[in-house]
């Protein structure tokens, strides 16, 4: 029980901002710690997309300020971790156009001018549309998009081979059986509450997941955490203007 709490924290410190302590003792390198760790990750998506919809209600007399100030503490709240990911791909992808080697780009802590560029573009586009999404009080399928982009990391880590130690060490931990259990719980909540909508939320989702993925490993030639944060940005701004298109 003691590596499931310490898996939970680590999700939590790791995934999000929140102020999370772990003792000198606590060994977060243990395969079951790992294992809680990638298991809390949907529900990660729950807990920052709830504070985010709690934000824009407490300051909805603000109208569409209370609805970019939310959009904003959302991402804020993952500590922008999943959006630097877009930019440091957008580098690594011009640099291999230039010649250099990507690996080598992606891993500087420097960046560039097509990543600002990339990067400012996607934060407009979603804080723009994940803003109309909670204007028109679409809550729960802003929950279940934070799922949904979650669960579909998940997938990635089991389907891809990564050119990165601490995720290849993930993926070792995360075994199957877990997995299916989580999603099949995940399937059952999101059908209570949206019916089939989930399931197509799901499919859509977990598609393009893994068209992003296989697009970033034939332009860069490897898959690491940048991409894998990438995808999950993509699978977001996807999902939320898929919402948009059919609820509104």
């Amino acid at each position: 029980m003691n590596q499931i709490y310490l898996g939970i924290k680590f999700a939590l410190s790791y995934f999000t901002a929140l102020p999370i302590r772990f003792g000198t003792n606590d060994d977060l390198s243990l395969p079951q710690v790992l294992l809680s760790m990638l298991l809390t990750l949907p529900f990660v998506g729950l807990l920052l997309s709830s504070l985010a919809i709690g934000v824009f209600v407490a300051l909805e007399p603000l109208g569409w300020l209370a609805a970019i100030m939310a959009g904003v503490i959302y991402m804020a709240l993952y500590g922008f971790i999943h959006t630097e990911a877009i930019i440091d791909v957008a580098d690594a992808v011009y640099a291999k156009h230039s010649g250099k080697d990507p690996y080598v780009i992606i891993k500087e802590p420097s960046v560039g001018a097509m990543g600002v560029l990339y990067g400012v573009s996607f934060l407009i586009l979603k804080i723009s549309a994940l803003s109309y999404l909670l204007m028109h009080h679409l809550f729960v399928p802003f929950m279940a998009i934070t799922v949904i982009s979650r669960i579909s990391l998940l997938i990635l880590i089991r389907t891809y081979e990564f050119r990165s130690s601490f995720v290849s060490q993930l993926k070792e931990s995360l075994h199957f059986l877990p997995l299916v259990i989580l999603i099949s719980l995940y399937v059952a909540l999101g059908w209570w509450f949206l019916s089939w909508h989930f399931m197509a939320l799901l499919g859509i989702g977990i598609a393009s997941a893994l068209l992003l993925a296989s697009l970033a490993k034939r332009s860069l030639g490897f898959v690491n955490g940048d991409v894998l944060g990438m995808s999950l940005e993509g699978v977001e701004l996807i999902l939320i203007l898929t919402v948009l298109l059919v609820w509104i």
